[in-house]
């Protein structure tokens, strides 16, 4: 039975718990205007290089802890759409669909008219992360046979009379993200990279490896063309690839020259040619982001400074524009100062050597601070993502206690107010 001095401090936790956040304020540190998008205590704009936007650039979709809802940008007026447990994959480019995994079947549910179709069940202990440019092709991967996957997910502890895992196959209890990482990496699983037909429901395996096969995303414009990472450890890898939908012109997309170097987080331009990425000279120490042009084979290199590295960053349609979600100081940038929403406006310098189109372009991005993330625990990344309209950056935090969707305007407000 709990004593009212125990009862007390649980009753305004509780209080402080279910105290909605503003609706919006200027922050007073950047002087940009920031808005709640969300209503509802847990809920999460999708993960940076996953497209939560309809085709007409006037919707949000979003995840809830109980489906999948879709906010009209405009008046911020929001409705479920998908009720009950599933995995949100992401918005049609082509169609005002969702499409979203559900007791291991991909399914789409039509925003507008309500209709839902089943697509087709997932190979065994398969998953899918990414729709094409037409809508035609879902892709995901699959791992091989029973050895023992940390992939995204943490364990129980395996019971004292629990049988040994099958020789090859077994992995220790990790204890932290790192050590699952090594070991999820080092299991050298066999895994499969598959297409799956949205009007047939076929899957076809494209590729085979015994890399850790992930984060696969096709070009928001080629519909034949995907990209892929090779995960884990960043300076262990060759990270970024891509391939075509039949098999065929696997290629990768940088080359390390440099002990340590590493590079990750990528995700298409909406041109769908142009690649960007995370590009650290060493891990740790030099900040790029990377941009790489698949059709010319041309690349850029936008430089940094410590406290303007982001977990994740993206680009306006054109590439005038750049936005990043920063980090706290556990990240590996190890950034003192670095717990802002920023804007970043690219910049290249001056080419004055001979013209070779085999060189890196290299360029800088010129910050603007957004949002004082000091608030936020980056346990949740904020992945951050442009409005179509170029007018908003979207963000998920933690900053009042729950996880709801927030943004920030481009545009410096006119004058300062508080929260409302």
């Amino acid at each position: 039975m709990l004593t009212p001095r125990l009862l007390l401090p649980l009753l305004a936790c509780v209080a402080l718990c279910a105290a909605e956040p503003p609706e919006s304020w200027v922050d007073p540190d950047t002087g940009h205007r920031v808005v709640r998008l969300t209503k509802e205590p847990g809920s999460a704009s999708l993960y940076f290089n996953q497209n939560g936007y309809t085709p007409d650039g006037k919707r949000l979709v979003y995840t809830t802890p109980n489906g999948i809802s879709v906010l009209d940008l405009a008046t911020r007026q929001a409705r479920q759409v998908v009720q009950g447990r599933v995995r949100l994959i992401e918005a049609g480019r082509k169609t005002p669909r969702v499409f979203y995994i559900r007791d291991g079947a991909a399914y789409w549910a039509n925003i507008d008219t309500g209709e839902t179709r089943k697509i087709g069940q997932l190979p065994r202990r398969g998953s899918v992360s990414t729709v094409n440019a037409d809508e035609t092709l879902l892709a995901g991967t699959y791992i091989e046979g029973d050895g023992q996957d940390y992939n995204n997910r943490r364990p129980p502890a395996p019971a004292a009379s629990a049988a040994p895992a099958a020789q090859g196959h077994s992995l220790d209890q990790p204890r932290n993200k790192g050590q699952m990482m090594e070991q999820r990496w080092a299991a050298r699983l066999p895994m499969g990279l598959f297409t799956l037909n949205v009007l047939t429901g076929e899957v076809k395996t494209i590729h085979r490896a015994n890399d850790w096969l992930n984060h696969l995303l096709f070009s928001p414009t080629d519909p034949g063309l995907v990209m892929f990472c090779h995960e884990g450890p960043w300076h262990k890898v060759d990270r970024i690839w891509t391939i075509r939908t039949d098999g065929s012109r696997l290629t990768k997309i940088h080359t390390r020259t440099m002990a340590m170097e590493i590079f990750g987080h990528e995700f298409w331009g909406a041109d769908g040619k142009t690649i960007y990425y995370d590009l650290q000279t060493p891990r740790g120490e030099d900040f790029w982001l990377a941009a790489y042009n698949v059709d010319s084979g041309r690349r850029t290199w936008y430089h940094l400074q410590r406290n303007e590295w982001s977990i994740h960053f993206n680009v306006t349609p054109g590439g005038a524009l750049l936005c990043g979600d920063g980090g706290d100081p556990g990240q590996v940038a190890k950034a003192p100062d670095g717990r802002w929403i920023y804007l970043f406006r690219p910049e290249l310098l001056p080419d004055r050597g001979l013209p070779d189109p085999s060189l890196v372009q290299p360029g800088v991005l010129r910050s603007e601070k957004l949002v004082n993330m000091a608030k936020h625990q980056y346990r949740l990344e904020p992945n951050v993502s442009f409005t179509p309209d170029r007018k908003w950056v979207v963000f998920r935090s933690n900053m009042f206690g729950a996880t709801y969707v927030f943004a920030a305007e481009v545009a410096r407000a006119s004058a300062a107010s508080g929260p409302r």
